[in-house]
C-alpha cells in the first residue's frame, strides 16, 4: 500500500509517484511531528529531522521548556493557545471562555480508497487509485476528538488533507478556526506563487520572494473572489517552468478562504490553508461533526510545469464529474454581448438561424428573461418566465431552437433577490440583512440567506419548474455580488459566526440537487466572470466562465495564471464582438479564436451584425475546434513562452499522452521592427521520435524541436498562429 505505519519508528509513510509524506509520534506524550514532504525516498526512518536530541528537548526530557518546544517543533496539525506563537490551525473555545486546545495521537487506521466529504465537494477515487489515512488525536481536557484525513494518489504526486472534528464532551463548544492543512518547512528560501487580480482580470500570476513574516492570501467576500484564488504555491527561488522544487496547495471550496506563508524565528517556513477564521464560529454540541473542506497538495521536481500537469490529471479524473467529464462540449452563443437585456423571441430566433447555418450547436440565452427584467434593477427571485420578451413561452422558443438543429441553455442567478420584485415584497426578510439596518446594494441586489432551508427549498424549486419546462441542456448559474451586512433573523446570535459557511454548504446543496435531477444539464458556473473560479465548483459543473473579459490579449494573462492550476477543459472563453466591451480593443477574428481555443470555445456576438469577413470564418473555426479539442481537453499543457513576463509574445502547447501529438499556439501581442523570426523550443515530446509539421510537411526529431527549436514568423500586434505536429 502506498501508505504504511512502521511501528518500529512510530512513522506514517505516506508514498504518491514521486513524492513522500511522512509523520512521526514522538515522545511520550505522543505528539505528531510533521517530518518530510518532497521527493520520493525509500527510508523509513528519517526522525533525526525532528532534531529531538537538540534543545529545547522533548517535554519528557526538558519540561521546564515546553513552551520552547511547542514554539519549535514542526507539528503536523497546530493548535492555539498553549505555547506554538506561530499561525494556528485549530482555536476554540469551551464553556469558560477558555481557547487552549492541546493534540495527543490516539490511533488510526488505513484503508482502500477514499471516502466523501460530508455536504462538501472534494477529489474522489477507487481502491485501485488511491489509500487513506485516519489519524484520530484527543484533547482529553476539553473531550474533543480531532481526526485528521489524508488521502494519496498514488499515480499521481498528490495528497490531500482535511479534517474531522467531534465534541465528545457534554458541554458544548466552539471553533472559532478551524483551517485544513498545516506543513512545517525547513528553511526560509522560498518563492511564493499566488493568483491575484479584480474583476476582468482575474488570476494574474504574482511571484515574490518570501522572508521573516507572515504572507498571507484570503478573501471574506463570501466567495472566493475575483482578487485572490485559493491556491499558493511554495517554490524554489531558482524554480523555473521546468525545474526546481514546487509544492502547489489548492483549497477545494468556494467561500471564504486563508492561506498564509509564515518565515519563523528558527529558519522554517509554515503554510496553512482553510476556512478564513475572520467572521467564523461554529458551535459543537455533544457528539456533533464539523468537517473542514479538502486541500489539494501537489509536490513536483521539475518546476511549475509537472505541478500544473498534475493538477489538470487530478481534476480531469478525479473531481469533475458526470457525462460531460470526459465529452467534447457543445459550441454555443450566448447573446449577452449581443443584446443585454433587449430582446425577443425573435430577435433570439434571428440569431440561433444565423449561427445554426454556421455550425455552431447551442444558443444560451443570458440575463434578462424571467419577471419585468430589462435592466439588472429589478426581479431578481422572480423566476418567472417574461411572456411579453418570450413570444408564445419558453418551451416555443426551445422548441423552434431545436427544430433549426441547436440544443438550449439558459442563465439564472438563484443566489440573488432584487428590492424590487414580487419576491421581496412578499419577504423583505429573506434577504441576509441585519435587524435595524440597511443593507448595501451591489448591482441593484440583494443576496438571499441560504442559511435557511425554506428559502433553498423555494428557490431550487422555481428553478426546477423552469427547467423541467422545456428541452434546457445548459445552466449558466451567475453570482454577480458578495455578501455583507451578515445576519439573519433565525439564526441565534451567538452562530451567526456560521452564516458565511451554511450559505457556501446551501449553494453546494443546491448545485448537487441540480445535478441528480438533471444529470443531462451541463452546468457551467459563472460570478461575475471568474470570482468562484475554484476546485469546489468543478466538483458541480465541468466548466466555469473564466472572466468577463472576453478580450482575446487580456485573456492570454487571465487563463495563462488559470492554467496554472486548473485544466484547459474547464476554462470558459468565447470569441467577442470588436471593439471588444470591455478594453476597447480591436483584434483580429482569427487570434481570438486561437486564444478561445484554450477553453472550452464558443461565441459571445450577435452573429446577424459582425463584419462578413468575420462571420465566413466561423465554419473553419468551428472545425478547428471539432479537429483540436480532444488534444486541448485531455492532453498536457507546456508552457513555452509566458505574456505575464516578457509582455509581447505568449506561446504554450498541448501534447498528447502517448505524444504522438502537439498543438501549439503563438500569439504576438506587439509586433517587432527590424527583427527576426521568434525561435521556440517545444516541451514533451519524444527525442528519437519523428515529428511532421501539417502546414509544411517538415520532418524534425522530438529532440530537435525541443533542444534546437522552430523559428515562427508573425506580423503585427495581435498576430496568432496554430501549429501541428504529429508522429511521422
Amino acid at each position: 500500500m502506498s501508505i504504511k505505519f512502521i511501528e518500529e519508528h512510530k512513522v506514517f509513510k505516506l508514498d504518491a509517484r514521486d513524492t513522500s509524506y511522512i509523520i512521526a509520534i514522538v515522545d511520550e506524550e505522543r505528539f505528531l511531528g510533521h517530518v518530510y514532504f518532497g521527493k520520493k525516498i525509500i527510508d523509513n526512518n528519517i526522525n533525526h529531522l525532528l532534531r529531538l536530541e537538540e534543545p529545547p528537548y522533548v517535554p519528557s526530557k526538558n519540561n521546564r521548556d515546553r513552551v520552547s518546544f511547542y514554539d519549535s517543533f514542526p507539528t503536523e496539525y497546530s493548535t492555539h493557545g498553549i505555547g506554538d506563537f506561530r499561525e494556528s490551525c485549530l482555536r476554540v473555545k469551551d464553556k469558560n471562555g477558555h481557547t487552549a486546545c492541546r493534540l495527543q495521537y490516539s490511533s488510526h487506521k488505513i484503508y482502500k480508497g477514499k471516502k466523501s466529504l460530508k455536504g462538501l465537494p472534494s477529489t474522489f477515487g477507487d481502491d485501485n487509485s488511491c489509500t487513506s489515512l485516519e489519524i484520530t488525536c484527543l484533547d482529553n481536557d476539553l473531550n474533543l476528538e480531532v481526526v485528521l484525513l489524508y488521502s494519496v494518489f498514488e499515480e499521481l504526486d498528490v495528497i490531500t488533507r482535511s479534517v474531522r472534528i467531534k465534541n465528545c464532551s457534554k458541554d458544548e463548544v466552539f471553533l472559532t478556526k478551524v483551517l485544513s492543512t498545516c506543513i512545517d518547512f525547513d528553511g526560509i528560501n522560498y518563492d511564493m506563487i499566488s493568483l491575484h487580480g479584480s474583476w476582468a482580470r482575474e488570476r494574474h500570476i504574482s511571484r515574490k520572494k518570501i522572508s521573516y513574516g507572515k504572507h498571507s492570501v484570503s478573501t471574506i467576500r463570501g466567495e472566493s473572489s475575483h482578487q485572490d484564488n485559493p491556491f499558493i504555491a511554495l517554490l524554489d527561488n531558482s524554480a523555473t517552468d521546468e525545474s526546481g522544487n514546487v509544492y502547489g496547495f489548492n483549497f477545494v471550496y468556494s467561500g471564504n478562504f486563508f492561506t498564509q506563508v509564515e518565515g519563523c524565528q528558527f529558519d522554517t517556513t509554515r503554510v496553512v490553508m482553510g476556512i478564513n477564521p475572520e467572521d467564523f464560529s461554529w458551535k459543537l454540541k455533544e457528539n456533533e461533526e464539523f468537517v473542514a473542506p479538502e486541500v489539494v497538495m501537489v509536490y513536483s521536481d521539475k518546476g511549475i510545469g509537472k505541478m500544473t500537469r498534475t493538477f489538470h490529471d487530478l481534476y480531469r479524473n478525479h473531481l469533475i464529474r458526470g457525462q460531460f467529464k470526459d465529452k467534447k462540449r457543445p459550441i454555443l452563443i450566448n447573446n449577452w454581448e449581443a443584446t443585454y437585456f433587449d430582446f425577443n423571441t425573435e430577435k433570439l430566433l434571428s440569431i440561433a438561424k444565423e449561427a445554426s447555418e454556421l455550425g455552431i450547436e447551442m444558443l444560451v440565452m443570458d440575463d434578462g428573461w424571467f419577471g419585468k427584467r430589462n435592466s439588472d434593477n429589478s426581479s431578481l427571485g422572480d423566476w418567472v418566465v417574461n411572456t411579453e420578451k418570450i413570444e408564445g413561452g419558453l418551451k416555443n422558443l426551445v422548441d423552434e431552437v431545436n427544430n433549426l438543429g441547436m440544443e438550449f441553455g439558459i442563465w439564472i442567478e438563484p443566489e440573488m433577490i432584487s428590492p424590487n420584485s414580487d419576491l421581496y415584497r412578499e419577504h423583505p426578510d429573506w434577504c441576509i440583512h441585519i435587524e435595524g439596518r440597511t443593507p448595501a446594494l451591489c448591482r441593484e441586489q440583494y443576496v438571499l440567506d441560504l442559511s435557511r432551508k425554506e428559502i433553498v427549498d423555494y428557490i431550487y424549486e422555481s428553478i426546477k419548474k423552469v427547467l423541467s419546462s422545456a428541452n434546457i441542456t445548459y445552466v449558466k448559474w451567475d453570482m454577480n455580488r458578495q455578501l455583507t451586512d451578515l445576519g439573519s433573523i433565525v439564526i441565534p446570535s451567538e452562530q451567526h459566526g456560521e452564516i458565511f459557511h451554511r450559505y457556501v454548504l446551501s449553494v453546494y446543496d443546491m448545485m448537487n440537487r441540480l445535478t441528480t435531477d438533471f444529470p443531462y444539464i451541463l452546468l457551467e458556473n459563472c460570478s461575475g466572470g471568474g470570482a468562484r473560479f475554484d476546485p469546489g465548483m468543478l466538483y458541480y459543473s465541468p466548466q466555469i466562465w473564466c472572466s468577463d473579459d472576453t478580450d482575446a490579449i487580456e485573456r492570454l494573462k487571465i487563463q495563462e495564471g488559470t492554467s496554472m492550476v486548473y485544466p484547459l477543459s474547464a476554462i470558459g472563453a468565447h470569441v467577442s464582438d470588436c471593439p471588444n466591451h470591455t478594453v476597447g480593443r480591436t483584434t483580429p477574428f482569427e487570434t481570438r479564436g486561437y486564444v478561445a481555443l484554450a477553453g472550452t470555445f464558443g461565441y459571445e456576438l450577435d452573429v446577424t451584425k459582425i463584419p462578413e469577413e468575420d462571420r465566413k470564418m466561423i465554419p473553419d473555426q468551428i472545425a478547428m475546434y471539432h479537429k483540436f479539442n480532444d488534444l486541448v481537453r485531455t492532453g498536457d499543457y507546456y508552457r513555452i513562452e509566458n505574456f505575464s513576463k516578457n509582455n509581447s509574445f505568449d506561446c504554450w502547447a498541448v501534447v498528447s499522452k502517448d505524444k504522438s501529438e502537439v498543438l501549439v499556439t503563438c500569439i504576438q501581442v506587439l509586433g517587432r521592427p527590424n527583427h527576426h523570426s521568434r525561435r521556440i523550443k517545444l516541451k514533451g515530446l519524444l527525442e528519437s521520435k519523428m515529428y511532421v509539421n501539417e502546414e509544411t510537411n517538415e520532418v524534425l526529431s522530438g529532440g530537435a524541436l525541443m533542444y534546437s527549436g522552430i523559428n515562427v514568423s508573425l506580423y503585427g500586434d495581435y498576430s496568432g498562429k496554430l501549429i501541428y505536429f504529429k508522429l511521422a
